[in-house]
């Protein structure tokens, strides 16, 4: 088993005793909550008459079921407008603090929580959302859990787990002109597959994952669980530090930043740390990473050819001709020039700041045909207000972008944002299941923000290396 990782350090911190069963029994440093996977729990809680054990470290937004264009109450779905009006009632009987979209600091978990200065280095975090991996971007322990699990939280700030194995993925090299964080994922996720990471939690490391900012490594370690990690982490380093000294919680805490920097550089792991397993990637011979199935680990360089079934493991044959069949890709061909109908710039995988300077540089001065659907939609209200004040809305409109409030949106399509019958999707979130996005005969193309948005320029996915303005991450 792995020693001396930030994994271990963290785990053995955080273990508050080894249950009958053999699981860890963990304290929790942070709960996020949210509308969808919260109500059960707390009706559980009301059920057996207990309270909230530690309200001051639990969290609350709304993000899954929000509407992205009109936001007035009651909302338009009955069903959304039930789970709001619950979510309020029990967080304001409980005493935890909501960050609602009349705060102006709502958005999606995964978002609030870093920009908050609550997700922190040697943190153990929990969610009600599988990608709640995000959050170890920051040297934290993050991970999603079910309602049962949301219960036994909420009741007693601890969670039972089984201790997992640690990989190490070294990515050495520097990232090609056009190529993201995304990329780096997407091709992980191929490489190993989506089960790979089973019974792993994954420690991304090297000098294209150091040379990353804050929010390329959210990226990476937000679609950790898509490869079957448990959970992936950064180490933290000075550029983890540089952001979380300029959130909220350290401005108004400056002195909590100094005690708590030693205990962030002790939790790092060993340069002697032993791993149950290393991979090695290469970033510099990474291209635009594109999906061409109903996984993300069916992807492809956007140059390569789309793989023949045959040529796969015999356990992934049938699933590859199922997903070609789907989404009316051939053999052989490549994905660029795939015609697209909708185009998507959100989620918790990229809806920062950052994703959406990348993504304006492309569309200023372009225009979406009138047959392509396109939509942005940032992660939180705090990078909509940022990204109007720096006028990419106005470059975004302006280029025919559908500029939405802050919420998950396209993502899952829980709301009013959804696919309509078979049309495709250039999209910059996490998952391309079959009806992920609304509809059961949607199609789903991941890709990275610039190639969303050359992908909505043309219509069609575009290469973005032959696009005049490409940028750097």
């Amino acid at each position: 088993m792995s020693d001396n990782t930030l994994y271990d350090k963290v785990w053995d911190r955080h273990k508050v005793t080894t249950l009958p069963n053999g699981q860890d029994q963990l304290f929790v440093g942070l709960h996020l909550i949210h509308e969808v996977t919260s109500p059960q729990a707390f009706g559980m809680l009301q059920e057996r008459d207990l309270e909230v054990a530690r309200p001051d470290l639990t969290l609350a937004t709304v993000d899954h079921i929000v509407p992205t264009a009109d936001q007035s109450r009651p909302y338009s779905d009955d069903a959304a407008e039930e789970m709001m009006s619950e979510l309020e009632e029990n967080v304001r009987d409980a005493g935890i603090e909501f960050l609602s979209p009349e705060t102006g600091e709502q958005g999606i978990v995964h978002v609030i929580g870093p920009e908050q200065g609550l997700t922190q280095p040697g943190k153990t975090i929990v969610c009600g959302d599988s990608h709640t991996s995000t959050h170890g971007a920051f040297g934290a322990l993050a991970f999603g859990i079910g309602t049962s699990q949301i219960r036994d939280v909420l009741a007693t700030q601890t969670i039972a787990m089984e201790k997992q194995k640690v990989r190490k993925i070294q990515v050495d090299g520097e990232l090609a002109e056009g190529v993201e964080a995304k990329d780096i994922i997407l091709e992980i996720i191929r490489r190993l597959g989506t089960e790979g990471g089973v019974g792993y939690v994954y420690e991304y490391a090297g000098e294209a994952i150091e040379d990353l900012g804050m929010e390329g490594r959210m990226s990476i370690c937000n679609m950790s669980i898509e490869g079957g990690a448990r959970a992936g982490y950064v180490n933290p380093d000075e550029t983890t530090y540089e952001w979380l000294e300029q959130t909220d919680y350290f401005q108004e805490h400056p002195e909590k930043f100094e005690e708590l920097k030693p205990y962030w550089e002790s939790i790092r792991s060993d340069d002697d740390a032993e791993y149950d397993d290393v991979v090695h990637i290469d970033a510099s011979e990474l291209e635009p990473v594109v999906t061409w199935g109903t996984t993300p680990g069916q992807g492809v360089g956007v140059t390569d050819p789309i793989p023949e079934p045959e040529d796969l493991p015999p356990e992934k044959q049938d699933t590859a001709r199922r997903a070609q069949e789907h989404m009316r890709v051939e053999p052989g061909d490549t994905m660029e020039g795939y015609d697209i109908d909708v185009a998507f710039l959100g989620s918790c995988t990229n809806a920062r700041l950052p994703d959406l300077r990348r993504a304006a540089e492309i569309v200023e001065g372009r225009q979406v045909p009138d047959d392509v659907r396109a939509f942005v939609v940032p992660g939180s209200q705090r990078v909509q207000r940022a990204a109007e004040e720096e006028g990419l809305k106005d470059v975004f409109t302006e280029a025919g972008f559908d500029w939405r409030n802050a919420g998950c949106s396209m993502c899952l399509g829980m709301n009013e944002d959804q696919l309509e019958g078979d049309e495709a999707c250039a999209s910059s979130s996490n998952r391309n299941f079959v009806g992920r996005q609304g509809s059961k005969d949607g199609r789903t193309v991941l890709m990275n923000p610039q190639m969303v948005a050359a992908a909505a320029i043309n219509g069609e996915v575009t290469d973005v290396r032959d696009l005049e303005e490409v940028v750097s991450v």
